[in-house]
This record gives structure tokens, sequence and C-alpha cells, in this order.
């Protein structure tokens, strides 16, 4: 119903903003890393003006509207809430502790211990976040893409963080196109996954 809404910033509290958009005051629930990411907005003399990427969500007992600072947290937050079991509170719980650079390390490196850090995150949930996102990301790969093509172009070890590199990447939002020309002129085997991804990230956001 609403990609995002841009507007003035007419209150801020640690979970939710409202934003004023042609008069109207639209709350919308935020996790702790939009919140920091927010303007002041009594100290100044002018209202900031503010853009947030949203999510409706609908339930029997009635809406809420997610607001996020980046496409890149909002494309993290519709992964999660794609996991059985995690609810939009949950994912949002998830985004709140990690950035979407360090939700998509977590996720590529089986890291449950970081993610079950997240309030209401247990080990349980924490590893079934790893094992369906890694899943699904892994049947998007295109099977005629350079990294599938077998052992003549590089090594194993090489071709496993490239690919989950871009699983990762494609996390953030990325489409798989994006993310694997970004990677193309990376010395895979000089780099851990971590620096391969911010890397990646630096070419991306050029």
């Amino acid at each position: 119903m609403f990609y995002y809404l841009s507007g003035t910033l007419t209150y801020l509290d640690t979970g939710f903003a409202v934003l004023d958009v042609g008069g109207v005051g639209y709350k919308l629930t935020i996790s702790a890393n939009t919140h920091s990411s927010m303007p002041p907005y009594r100290s100044v003399e002018k209202p900031p003006q503010v853009k947030l990427y949203t999510y409706l969500a609908v339930r029997e007992d009635g809406l809420e509207l997610f607001g996020f600072a980046s496409e890149h947290e909002l494309a993290s937050f519709k992964l999660l809430i794609t996991v059985s079991g995690v609810g939009p509170k949950a994912a949002l719980s998830i985004l709140s502790l990690l950035t979407p650079e360090q939700f998509a390390l977590a996720v590529c490196t089986d890291d449950k211990k970081t993610i079950s850090k997240a309030v209401g995150i247990g080990p349980k949930t924490a590893a079934r976040v790893i094992l369906e996102l890694k899943d699904k990301l892994m049947k998007e790969t295109d099977t005629t893409s350079p990294i599938s093509q077998g052992p003549a172009a590089s090594p194993v070890g090489t071709r496993n963080k490239q690919g989950e590199a871009i699983d990762a990447l494609v996390v953030l939002g990325y489409s798989r196109s994006e993310a694997m020309a970004a990677i193309k002129d990376i010395d895979l085997s000089s780099h851990e996954l971590e620096e391969i991804i911010r890397l990646s990230l630096k070419k991306l956001m050029k």
C-alpha cells in the first residue's frame, strides 16, 4: 500500500516516529537502528523532513505501520518475516540489534549466537532464521551464472566465499546481477568473507 512516506518529523520516541504528511500524522514503529539515524526534531528551529520506507502489517486486531531508514533494512525485514515463527516484532528486534550488513553476515556465517542476542530471540529461533534464509537464498541462485559452472572457474574455497558474499548482498536488497558485478574484480583468495562484503558494498554505494 505504501512504499515510503516523506514528511515532517513531529515526534520521535524509542520505538516509534510520527511523520506529518500533508496534514496527516502517521505513526511508524521503528527499529533502534532507524531511531539512531533520525535527525533531532526538538532542538532545531524548523522541524526536519524525513523519508521512511514502510511495511504495513495487517492483523485481525488492527494495522501497524513499520518504518525503515533504508531500503536495505526494509528488505532484511521482509526476509525475516518469511521465516516460520518470526513476526514483525521479532524481525524488528533483530534489526534493532544488527544493521542490515551485520544481519547478512550473521546469516551467511551461521552465527546464531549473535542473532540470539536480540530481545525475544532464542537459539532455536536464531537457528531457524539461518536455516530458512540461507536455503531460500541458495534456491534463488542462477544456475547459469559463473559461480555455479563448475571447478574450472576457481578453487572450491573461493567459490564458496563468492556464493556466500553474493547471498549476503542479496539479503541487503541488491539483485544477484548487481552483487556478481560488485564482486567480479575482488581478489577472493586474499580476503575474508566480511572484507569481501565490505569491499563490494563500497562499489555498490558509489
